[in-house]
């Protein structure tokens, strides 16, 4: 039996998941929605499929940097992704939608008590989009941004995978979500958000999702500091590739309900919006594959999902806003330019475990910026021309909403960073590092798979022959 004394530290999570729920209790019950002739059940089918897309690419997420990181380092890596759909889930019920679209202060954060513990969402009016109202219930609303929600800080683990103590981001996802994620959620998508009423554009989620998530990443891989791996430029080789494939194929078809879903209901907009998200990825695939080629590599498997990622990353902010030729280009240029970034950061110290930055940072900012190039109201009947159909004004407005994402999500980050460290170490010792995060964080083991081989063996025994049969299984562990 263990003598190991349980802190407070270790018991303070438990305790505040018990005192939420016990809250709870008391919050009184109130009536669903009522049927009503506003709503539009293709409407409502199409977004609750969304939703569910939505949530499809956190475990494809999970796939996706699993695959890339050392064999020791699998079950940490994924859980981290996976663990966001419980810590943000309590979250967004309690007070997490309140701040992101309750009554707006100031047109910088959302009243809290609007919708605390979900008050008021369940028997909600449908929800108003650009100060119309909607076809969907605001119940169905909240729910379809809760998925968004939840894979935004998921994405910072790539950057510092490897590394971090496993309570040390959970404290860090709490407070991402509560004062990075929310307060740019609020800016960019209320209809009193002060980069909305300035007339900034982000389709789903450009500035909100990925730059917030990209420019994080870039400061935790400065504030934990190298792996000891990479100090001794040892390389590391991926666990399972196969594991990426599958997590880029969830990722790609979890994509066409992140931005697909965007238009909130079943239309032309949300068509539009699906095929350009198609488009740029498959674009940006190749585009990374091919120019791998072009400074001497062989055209690989990571390359090109890595390269389809960064197309569904900056299409994102555009997606409903442009029209599908342009997607092409968009998707061509952005792997350009995130490829030559992460290039550029292998050369360098900076330690982004699996490139968040480069790809979803930059691959963000490229994209929104693109959409002040490329934005038509042909597509959308709203918004803005782009800077191609003369429209100066608009891309300055985006370039302004991009500096004031990433300045903002730089700062706070840094900021929540340090209380994170101030609190509890953010690092594992040297020791908890090399033995791997799956044992030292949390007891289990990563097996690279099962041999069985069956087969029939044959037997000379002097005039006669005769088969044996046999069946052997065995694990397999890679060296």
């Amino acid at each position: 039996m263990s003598t190991k004394k349980i802190t407070f530290k270790q018991i303070a999570p438990f305790l505040v998941l018990a005192g939420v729920s016990v809250l709870a209790i008391f919050i009184p019950s109130e009536p669903m929605f009522a049927d009503s002739a506003q709503y539009n059940a293709a409407d409502i089918a199409w977004i609750l499929v969304a939703a569910a897309l939505v949530f499809l690419m956190t475990p494809g997420l999970a796939f996706f940097y699993g695959g890339m990181v050392h064999r020791k380092n699998v079950l940490s890596t994924m859980i981290k992704s996976v663990v966001a759909a419980g810590v943000v889930s309590v979250i967004w019920v309690v007070v997490g939608f309140s701040l992101c679209f309750g009554d707006t202060i100031g047109g910088f954060i959302g009243d809290p008590t609007t919708f605390l513990f979900f008050k008021g969402v369940a028997s909600g009016a449908p929800v108003l989009q650009g100060g119309a109202p909607m076809t969907i219930p605001l119940l169905l609303f909240s729910v379809f941004q809760l998925m968004f929600a939840i894979i935004t800080p998921g994405l910072v683990v790539g950057a510092v995978a490897e590394r971090i103590r496993f309570t040390s981001y959970i404290l860090f996802t709490v407070l991402f979500v509560l004062f990075v994620y929310a307060p740019l959620a609020h800016w960019t998508w209320h209809p009193q958000g002060f980069l909305f009423k300035m007339g900034a554009l982000d389709f789903a989620g450009g500035t909100v999702v990925h730059i917030s998530a990209g420019c994080a990443a870039l400061v935790g891989a400065l504030v934990l500091k190298r792996r000891k791996a990479h100090l001794e430029h040892r390389e590391i080789p991926p666990a399972n590739i196969p594991y990426v494939l599958i997590g880029t194929g969830l990722l790609w078809f979890g994509w066409f309900g992140f931005n697909g879903g965007s238009a909130l209901g079943a239309n032309a907009l949300s068509v539009s919006a699906f095929a350009t998200t198609n488009i740029a990825a498959g674009a940006a695939g190749l585009s990374w594959m091919f120019f791998d080629v072009i400074r001497g590599k062989k055209p690989s498997v990571l390359g090109f999902c890595i390269g389809a990622v960064v197309g569904l990353v900056a299409i994102t902010p555009g997606a409903g806003f442009v029209a599908i030729p342009q997607s092409i280009f968009i998707g061509f240029i952005a792997a350009i330019v995130s490829n030559g970034v992460a290039h550029w950061k292998a050369k360098s110290t900076l330690d982004d475990t699996l490139d968040v930055f480069p790809c979803h940072g930059v691959g963000g900012m490229v994209g929104m910026l693109l959409t002040g190039v490329f934005a038509t109201k042909t597509v959308n009947g709203a918004g803005a021309d782009g800077l191609i159909f003369g429209n100066f004004e608009f891309f300055f407005t985006q370039l302004k909403a991009m500096l004031i994402a990433v300045s903002y999500s730089l700062v706070v980050s840094f900021v929540i960073f340090k209380i994170v460290g101030l609190v509890q170490p953010l690092r594992v010792s040297d020791e908890e590092e090399e033995l791997g995060l799956d044992e030292s964080q949390h007891n289990e083991k990563y097996l690279q798979g099962t041999l069985i081989v069956a087969g029939r063996e044959v037997v000379h025994v002097a005039d006669g022959v005769f088969e044996k049969e046999y069946l052997e299984a065995g694990v397999i562990e890679a060296k």
